[in-house]
């Protein structure tokens, strides 16, 4: 059943506070979402080279702890390894044919490490998989293409100024400043007063000889940081945490804070959009690694995300999206889909729905050939 609902403006709008937050794919949280993700992508490539379709699994669930090192400037030393621990549930066998299931695992974890990094590698890691044999119940459901949960999904566009800022600052700092990590967690909050957002960037040591050049990094962050910003006058802050004077600085070997304390889970950063928004309606799924066949904590994030971009792109109006499942039920036909937009084109809307939902396809074909963003 599809409800429009209509309204007079994005609900953010309305707030005198907005808080936005992202994890930049460098995030203890974010490694393992990109990890889950890519192990999903990569059985799911081999069930489909091998028996034309994919087959049930759900890599989801991925662990890390956190190593130890001893970062200095112009260079310190990994003392202990991260420790990645891979686990979930996958089709191991099938029409009498092994898949070497954790094998693909590990493979797909290396290298993602490899490509998503400048200096973060397998090498910095101790990967083991323990994914186990997936559940006959939940098979079935799967081979039915039914959903296998009851469970929802949101997603909402336009995103707002301040979102596309914080999320722009995440995800090109690393690039712009070669002394950056992937490490970046940006902190945004319009208040009343103005805009003000707080960076946490893991400095890399070996590319900044001293406690001057660190400054000089940071100055470098602060000025992009306010170069793109979508958002008047931010109020910018930078590694707070800092004690110069001590040289108790954010500096680290890899260029994440994985090596040196903070552990890491599927699930616990962003949402499907890239985002932590609490001031929208949010699913807590944790999207990463699901399967993208049948479980809509995946499917249903990801077309809800979609169908609201669709309304704005055809419509020019704001558009949040709720998509609701029952388990066993036809993942095309959800118990509700709502729809609470400015727009009045009610008929354009639900054209855009129904063909969104009757091309669930479509997420299977990006998760073979091309990968989602879910994080």
């Amino acid at each position: 059943m599809i409800e429009i609902e209509k309204i007079d403006e994005d609900p953010v709008n309305e707030k005198k506070v907005e808080i936005v937050e992202r994890k930049g794919i460098g995030h203890p949280d974010s490694i393992c979402d990109g990890i889950a993700e890519t192990v999903s992508q990569a059985l799911s490539k081999e069930y489909k080279e091998k028996f034309g379709h994919i087959l049930h699994h759900n890599t989801d669930e991925v662990q890390l702890v956190a190593g130890s090192s001893n970062p200095g400037l112009s260079g310190g030393e990994i003392e202990e390894k991260i420790y990645l621990l891979l686990t979930g549930r996958a089709t191991k066998k099938h029409d009498g044919e092994r898949i070497p299931v954790d094998e693909i695992a590990i493979e797909a974890a290396k290298k993602y490490t490899e490509e998503n990094f400048k200096v973060l590698s397998p090498e910095n890691f101790e990967i083991e998989s323990k994914i186990g044999e997936t559940s006959t119940d939940l098979e079935k459901v799967y081979e039915e293409t039914h959903s296998n949960d009851t469970s929802f999904g949101v997603g909402h566009a336009p995103l707002s100024d301040l979102e596309k800022t914080v999320h722009s600052i995440a995800d090109e700092l690393h690039r712009e400043i070669t002394a950056v990590g992937e490490d970046v967690k940006v902190m945004g909050a319009r208040k009343t007063n103005g805009v003000q957002i707080t960076i946490a960037a893991a400095i890399i040591s070996s590319r900044v000889e001293n406690i001057d050049e660190y400054q000089e990094v940071l100055e470098e962050v602060k000025s992009f940081a306010e170069q793109i910003s979508q958002v008047e006058n931010p109020e910018i802050h930078v590694n707070t945490a800092d004690n110069i004077e001590e040289e108790s600085i954010y500096i680290t070997e890899t260029g994440t804070s994985a090596e040196m304390g903070d552990d890491g889970s599927v699930g616990r950063g962003n949402r499907v959009n890239g985002l932590i928004t609490p001031n929208r309606s949010m699913s807590i799924e944790a999207a990463s690694g699901k399967n993208p066949v049948t479980h809509v904590g995946k499917i249903y994030n990801l077309k809800a995300k979609s169908i609201s971009q669709k309304i704005y792109n055809e419509t020019g109006e704001f558009a949040q999206v709720k998509l609701l499942s029952q388990i066993g039920s036809s993942i095309s036909e959800p118990q509700t889909a709502h729809i609470e937009t400015t727009s009045s084109e009610n008929e354009k809307i639900e054209e855009i729905v129904d063909e969104e939902l009757d091309n669930m396809e479509e997420i299977q074909e990006k998760a073979v050939k091309e990968g989602l963003k879910t994080f």
